[in-house]
C-alpha cells in the first residue's frame, strides 16, 4: 500500500479538478468521490484509480464536493467520455438516484462505495463500512474512557448520507444502557473540521460542564478538540472519533483522541474497482448481494503503532 503524508493529501486535493476529460476513452473507469480535501475521500479515489489502472484500464477521479448538481455533471462527462464503468461514493442519498439512473440508462455499470442510496436494484453493488458495528465498537470505548456518568454531546455527521444517522443510532443503543450518561447537545458539522470546532464552541458555551464528545468522523473531532484546547478543557474532556485518519491516528498517539474507529476504505474501494471489473467481464460482480458491509476495527493507544498506511491497520 502506498504511503501518503497529509501535505501530500492536502496539496493534490488542492489541485483536484471536478474530473478532468480523459485521454482516452477506451477502458475508461470514472471514479467520483466526495471531497478529496478530506483524507478519507482522497484515499477512496486514489485507491481506485491505483486498482483499476493496475487492472490495465485508465481511470480518472472527480470530486462532487457534495453537490448533486455538480455530481449528475461529473455522471455526464463520464457517459460522454463513454466509460465502461463509474466508482461512486453518492452525494446525497435521495438525491444521488436520478444519477445513478441516468449512467444505468447510458448502459454504463455503477459501483457505490461509502455511502448508500435509497434504492436497491440500480447500483451493480453498494460497499460500505459496517457503521452500525462501527459505531457500536466506538461506542463502548468511549463510555470506558469517559466512565458510566457525566453529560456528553454529539457531534452529527451530513443528513443527506445515510451514514450519519446510522452512526448515531449505533452510539445511543449503547450510551442508553448507561442511565447516568446524559445527551446535553447534539450539533450538525456535516463531516466538517472547521464546523466541529466551531459547533464545539457553541456546545461549551451552553455546556460547559461536559466530560464527553463523541463525534460521527475524524474531521469533526478535530474539530472538537482544537476548540477544547483553546478553552483549556481538552484534560477534562474525552473525545472519540470514527475514520481512521492520519490525523486522527496522530491524535490518538498524543492522548487528545481517545479512539478512533477505522473504516476500511482502501479494502472496499479496491473491492469496488474489482468487482467493476468482474462486471464488465461477465455481467456479474461475483458477490451474491448488492449491498456489501465490511467491519470497521478500532485503534487506541494500545494498537496505534500498527497503522502503516492511511486506513490500513495491520493484523
Amino acid at each position: 500500500m502506498f504511503k501518503l503524508t497529509r501535505r501530500a493529501l492536502l496539496a493534490a486535493a488542492a489541485s483536484l479538478p471536478l474530473m478532468a476529460a480523459a485521454a482516452s476513452a477506451e477502458g475508461l473507469i470514472s471514479i467520483i468521490v466526495n471531497d478529496p480535501a478530506n483524507p478519507y475521500w482522497f484515499t477512496e479515489g486514489e485507491v481506485a484509480k491505483k486498482t483499476a489502472e493496475e487492472m490495465g484500464y485508465t481511470a480518472n477521479v472527480g470530486a462532487h464536493r457534495g453537490d448533486t448538481n455538480a455530481e449528475s455533471t461529473l455522471i455526464d462527462t463520464a457517459i460522454t467520455n463513454k466509460s465502461v464503468a463509474i466508482i461512486l461514493d453518492p452525494a446525497n442519498a435521495d438525491g444521488s438516484v436520478g444519477a445513478v439512473q441516468k449512467a444505468v440508462d447510458a448502459g454504463i455499470p455503477v459501483i457505490l462505495v461509502n455511502a448508500e442510496i435509497n434504492q436497491e436494484g440500480l447500483a451493480k453493488a453498494q460497499l460500505v463500512s459496517n457503521n452500525a458495528q462501527g459505531a457500536a465498537l466506538g461506542a463502548q470505548a468511549w463510555v470506558e474512557a469517559v466512565g458510566d456518568k457525566g453529560k456528553y454531546v454529539e457531534l452529527f455527521g451530513a443528513p443527506s448520507d445515510n451514514n450519519a444517522q446510522t452512526r448515531s443510532n449505533g452510539y445511543e443503543t449503547v450510551l442508553s444502557q448507561y442511565p447516568d450518561l446524559e445527551k446535553v447537545g447534539q450539533e450538525v458539522a456535516d463531516w466538517d473540521r472547521t464546523k466541529g470546532y466551531q459547533k464545539m464552541q457553541s456546545l461549551l458555551q451552553a455546556n460547559p460542564d461536559i466530560n464527553g464528545v463523541i463525534s460521527g468522523n475524524d474531521e469533526m473531532a478535530l474539530g472538537a478538540i482544537a476548540a477544547l484546547k483553546e478553552a483549556g478543557k481538552l484534560n477534562a474532556v474525552k473525545v472519540g472519533g470514527f475514520d481512521g485518519s492520519p490525523d486522527a491516528v496522530a491524535a490518538v498517539k498524543a492522548g487528545e483522541l481517545q479512539y478512533t474507529v477505522l473504516q476500511p476504505v482502501a479494502v472496499f474501494s479496491a473491492a469496488a474497482v474489482k468487482q467493476a471489473d468482474s462486471v464488465i467481464k461477465t455481467g456479474k460482480t461475483g458477490v451474491d448481494t448488492e449491498k456489501q458491509l465490511f467491519d470497521c476495527m478500532l485503534i487506541d493507544q494500545s494498537n496505534a503503532d500498527k497503522y502503516t498506511a492511511p486506513f490500513v491497520l495491520e493484523q
